[in-house]
């Protein structure tokens, strides 16, 4: 596994860290966050967030490439890294031991720290190929659904067997499929990731290409049948989407080994959480990583450190069975 990682003097000062002293003698001296694929949000959102993190706190961290949201509720549940970033779908399948990965291991060690985004479902074409619509997809289609055991790949698939598509299974890097639907040998790309995903806003630039919107009536279908909310793609996200397309989406959550030291965990969130600048600096999805979505998070148990601190700033209202190590 590739890492991206930097390093920063012990005596940095925490500028975003909690204002009164804190005992850092159990915390650890470096940290990774699972993220996924290079070319997608995961990768592009956790990377920065953790060299943020490392910076501020004075601390050798950075993103991981990984598989996505399974395998990081993988890592995380065993320790293998620290932090992670999944999706309350993935989550909720590995908490109940349906995790591919691992089927039956209940991944229970993964706690929820702080609200990410919103992961919007969208289908992208060549101009050239004519497909504007789902029901334009051909029989047989080629179509790459990102990484295997991702939130895409995951869910995707299913989405469109559901919507009636056929089509022959492709999985790969963000990345690596926008160059393979370039080169022709993929008809469709299905993507599940924050937006603008890097891939896309690349390809965009390099080619003419189609954003296929769901119908109304295709994402009630998907809605009745998935855990997704209806989603609206904004005009301005892409350069070359000339009106907000109709989507659906499943809300990003990162996540802690429940392990952690409870100190080391709320300062982490604190520096994540405390400016939201700082945070659309590293990618514009973060418009949605506010503490006052903490709510969002219907699935997993909370790291303490984590529900201290949004109990303390965003006034929020968590229950004790769901903190990890209440009664």
């Amino acid at each position: 596994m590739r890492f991206i990682t930097i390093l920063t003097a012990a005596s940095a000062i925490a500028t975003a860290a909690p204002a009164q002293e804190v005992d850092k003698s159990d915390w650890p001296e470096s940290f990774t966050v699972g993220t996924a694929s290079q070319g997608g949000t995961y990768f592009a959102y956790g990377s920065g967030w953790a060299n943020l993190v490392a910076e501020e706190l004075g601390l050798s961290g950075g993103g991981e490439v990984t598989g996505g949201p399974m395998q990081n509720m993988a890592l995380v549940h065993t320790g293998e890294a620290q932090f992670g970033m999944t999706t309350m779908g993935p989550a909720a399948e590995s908490i109940n031991g349906t995790n591919p990965i691992a089927p039956g291991l209940q991944m229970t060690n993964a706690c929820a720290m702080f609200p990410m985004y919103q992961t919007p479902f969208s289908v992208t074409a060549l101009a050239s190929s004519g497909i504007e619509s789902i029901s334009d997809i051909p029989e047989g289609a080629r179509i790459g659904f990102g990484p295997a055991g991702s939130t895409s790949d995951t869910y995707f698939p299913r989405m469109m067997e559901t919507l009636g598509v056929e089509f022959e299974r492709r999985n790969g890097g963000w990345s690596d499929l926008g160059g393979q639907l370039q080169d022709g040998l993929l008809d469709v790309i299905a993507f599940a990731a924050g937006v603008p995903v890097p891939a896309v806003s690349q390809l965009e630039v390099q080619t003419d290409v189609n954003f296929i919107e769901f119908t109304e009536e295709e994402q009630a279908t998907i809605m009745e049948n998935f855990p997704v909310s209806d989603f609206t793609i904004a005009a301005d996200i892409y350069s070359t989407l000339e009106e907000p397309a109709r989507s659906v989406s499943m809300w990003n959550f990162a996540i802690a080994n429940c392990d952690l030291p409870a100190s080391f965990v709320n300062a982490v969130v604190n520096v994540v959480m405390s400016d939201n600048e700082r945070m659309m600096n590293i990618h514009r999805a973060a418009r949605s990583t506010l503490p006052e979505n903490w709510d969002k998070n219907t699935v997993m148990k909370w790291h303490p450190g984590a529900a201290q601190w949004f109990k303390e700033n965003a006034g929020a209202d968590i229950p004790d069975d769901m903190i990890h190590g209440s009664m």
